[in-house]
């Protein structure tokens, strides 16, 4: 299992805080199979006793849940009803599940859904199509460096050069270890690219059967609220068929973006438009 990690502490007054946050994040990532302790001590750098305290508090707090049987950790019923109120300002996946099996549906092949997080990328939702043969590479709750695969690398693109070259410089020994063919090199010259082509394309680069082309999702602001993507097998992701998926995705784009606007009303700034953008910082 990836390495996840907490944080290491600011030495303040808010160290427990900061903790006790980085303990939720981290047990968010296990997902549905939920978080051994031995697993949580080894992923967060912090050290048992410390580990246990802080699991505990936010146990007391109704933001984790310990099954009974399991003694794995789980996010719990608070941590559900504070997802459900931020839904509205926040509500990414809802707003775009029609888009999603809209794509499905008229592809046949596998749609998603991703979001940012710190200088990963996250999938929210994976979207069966209905084609025989799929690829798997990609699963709700997977998370992967941004610039790995369509929709990560279609929302590192869509960040201004210097959030890139932060994101390249954090996610380096992630990226030498775990995905020697996607350096931050090769993954420069994607990004560039991607803004050219005006879409993402990863070309079997983590599974050498498994394509995919992705598509940024944009706040009014301009700044990357998610990105969206279709896999399949490579025989089924030849130029002109890449064209078509993109201009599907763009047009699915379009009306999550609407909806996006429409739960942020008070903005009235200018809009940037949910195409990538040429320029890319030359790097040596």
């Amino acid at each position: 299992m990836e390495q996840r990690g907490v944080s290491a502490p600011r030495l303040n007054g808010s160290q427990s805080v900061d903790r006790a946050l980085g303990l939720l994040s981290l047990v968010s990532y296990f997902g549905d199979e939920g978080g051994a302790l031995a697993e949580i001590v080894a992923q967060s750098g912090l050290n048992k006793p410390t580990v246990r305290r802080l699991l505990l508090a936010l146990i007391r707090s109704g933001l984790l849940e310990q099954d009974v049987a399991s003694r794995r950790y789980f996010l719990g019923q608070q941590a559900y009803v504070l997802g459900t109120l931020a839904t509205r300002r926040f509500g990414l996946l809802q707003i775009a599940r029609d888009s999603l099996s809209l794509l499905s549906a008229k592809t046949q092949d596998t749609s998603f859904i991703s979001i940012q997080r710190d200088y990963h990328a996250v999938c929210l939702h994976r979207e069966e199509g209905t084609y025989p043969i799929r690829t798997h590479a990609l699963q709700a709750g997977y998370r992967h460096p941004l610039g790995v695969g369509a929709g990560s690398l279609a929302l590192l693109a869509a960040l201004d050069d210097d959030e890139i070259d932060v994101a390249l410089c954090a996610n380096e020994p992630e990226l030498l270890s775990e995905y020697p063919q996607l350096v931050p090199s090769q993954i420069r010259a994607d990004i560039a690219t991607t803004r050219e082509r005006g879409f993402s394309l990863n070309p079997g680069r983590i599974l050498p059967n498994s394509w995919g082309v992705g598509l940024a999702i944009r706040h009014p602001d301009g700044k990357p609220a998610g990105a969206l993507s279709i896999a399949a097998i490579d025989s089924r992701m030849q130029p002109d068929r890449q064209l078509e998926l993109a201009a599907l995705m763009r047009r699915e784009a379009w009306k999550i973006e609407s909806r996006l606007a429409h739960l942020q009303p008070a903005y009235d700034g200018p809009r940037r438009p949910s195409t990538q953008r040429p320029s890319l910082r030359t790097k040596t």
